[in-house]
Order: C-alpha cells, then structure tokens, then sequence
C-alpha cells in the first residue's frame, strides 16, 4: 500500500518498542489502529499516546489483550479489529521475545514458549487476518523476522530458528497471493534499541560469560537505530511493496556480505568464540553473592 491515510492497520507487540513505534509512525500518516499486545500497562500507554496523535485527525483506535500463541485469541482479535473499525488493511505481526543459551542446555519449554510467539504468532496473525484484508479489497501483510534469520548465532539457536521460520513463512506466503491485492513482505531488522534482550529468557553459558544486564547494556550500545528510525524504515519498505525489508545499516551490511560469503561465516563466527571463551578462561570467575 502507498497511501497509509484512512486504511486501518492491526498490530501485535504494541505495547512497547517497534510495535509502539508503529503505531505511532502510522497514525501520524492517518491510519486508523487496532492495537494488541499481553503487556495491559504498555498497551494502554501506546493506545493514550496514538489517540493524542489520532484525535486531530477524527482516527479511530482500540486496543486488544491478545496471546498471539493463542490462535483462538487471534482470531478474536482479528474479528474484533474488523467490527470496530469496518475492515482491516495492514497487518503487522511483530510481537516477539528473545530466549539466550547454549543450543545443548535450553530447556524446552524455552524452546516452545519462544516458537510458540516468534513462529506461531506469526502464522496465526497471518491466517485471522487474510479473509478480512481480501475482503477490504486491497491491503497488506507485514512479518518480523531479524537478521537473525539470515545466519545462525551462538546462544540464539531458539531466536535463529524461529526468526528462519518466518522469513521461510513469509516468502512461501508472497508468492502464494501473488495474483492478489494483498502484498506481503519480511522485515529484518538489525540492532534496534528496543527492551528485547532486557526482557529476554537468558541461560548463562558458564560463570565468565556476560549476564542479562550486561548483554542488553552491549546490546543497546551496538544498536544502531531507536525503534522511531526503525518504523520509518519499514513503512517506507511496505509502501514500496517490498518483499524484504532490510531494516538499518547493519542490516544491509550483513544481506550484502552474506550473499557474498554464505558458507564461510561459520567459520569466522567459531573464531570468533574461541577467542571469547579463551579470554573468558583466562579471568577470575564471577562470585554468586546470596
């Protein structure tokens, strides 16, 4: 879609970072909203803020507890959305949560609580949603997946694979609905300073290796966009109709050098833990104070 003014778009992890950003960037171009997030407190703020951007325009938004794992809550959301506003245009399906830790340690229920979020809400958004934006008549979809589904991390094999799933997913998807007014596209983005890795499930590797606080403090030092430049990026893709939507510097960087180096990546990235687990080694152990 070109023209965001007066089509109503649906998103998922409103209630903070790139969702909020969204929500925010799309009312300011005359979007009506319907908003969703588990995060009551986040939502509400989102909701009071759009509607203080919106009330010029005579927009209208609503918000909506939703578990996005819960494909029946999404087809509620999905419903809703389309009775209190007509009809449903975009969709946005961008809630998501972070698991850290060795592939080999990770309790499953990490595992499936992170699928369950990054991969099947996704999906579920994206099937609720489908009949309502053909019906509108014209319209789009709008996955995030990350960077991190373009090569695989250490400590993020449950991040990774989801994040693979969905650009797989999405791609699968676009073509599909090819010959219908209904464009779909995969958004990648890079670091974003957003609350993702502060919020995260996080396993330590060993005594030496950085904590929570301390891998969300490098995580927000290294990020190269706030959630604001990151929305604006993304809208400017779907407006495009692009079907990948690299989003930062970083970002970029990464797409060009993996086509280039698709294989030996590996390699640096073993050497580089090498490196980090040989100067892990080599410094005290971390005291656990009661």
């Amino acid at each position: 879609m070109r023209n965001f003014s007066g089509a109503v778009a649906a998103i998922t992890g409103a209630g903070s970072g790139m969702g909020r950003a969204l929500a925010l960037a799309l009312a300011e171009r005359g979007c009506h909203l319907a908003l969703a997030d588990l995060d009551e407190a986040g939502l509400a703020e989102t909701a009071r803020l759009a509607s203080e951007t919106a009330e010029d325009q005579n927009l209208t938004v609503s918000w909506h507890l939703v578990d996005v794992a819960d494909h029946e809550a999404v087809e509620r959301f999905a419903a809703e959305a389309a009775s209190a506003h007509g009809r449903v245009n975009l969709v946005f399906n961008n809630a998501g949560v972070s698991v850290t830790g060795p592939a080999d340690q990770l309790p499953y229920e990490d595992f499936h609580w992170l699928m369950n979020i990054n991969f099947w809400g996704v999906v579920h958004g994206s099937r609720a949603f489908l009949p309502y934006v053909r019906e509108a008549g014209e319209g789009h979809i709008v996955n995030t997946s990350s960077v991190f589904g373009l090569f695989g991390i250490p400590s993020q094999s449950a991040y990774n694979a989801s994040k693979f799933a969905v650009k797989g997913f999405t791609d699968a998807l676009r073509v599909e609905l090819d010959d219908e007014p209904v464009g779909v596209s995969c958004v990648m983005p890079g670091g974003v300073k957003t609350s993702i890795v502060s919020r995260s499930r996080y396993l330590l590797a060993d005594n030496q290796a950085p904590t929570r606080e301390e891998a969300a403090q490098r995580f927000q030092q290294y990020a190269g966009l706030t959630a604001d430049q990151a929305a604006v990026q993304i809208l400017a893709g779907v407006a495009q109709g692009r079907a990948r939507i690299l989003v930062g510097r970083d970002a970029k960087v990464l797409g060009v050098l993996l086509r280039i180096f698709p294989v030996a990546y590996l390699r640096f990235l073993a050497w580089i833990q090498r490196r980090e687990r040989a100067s892990r080694a080599s410094e005290p152990t971390r005291q656990t104070v009661d």
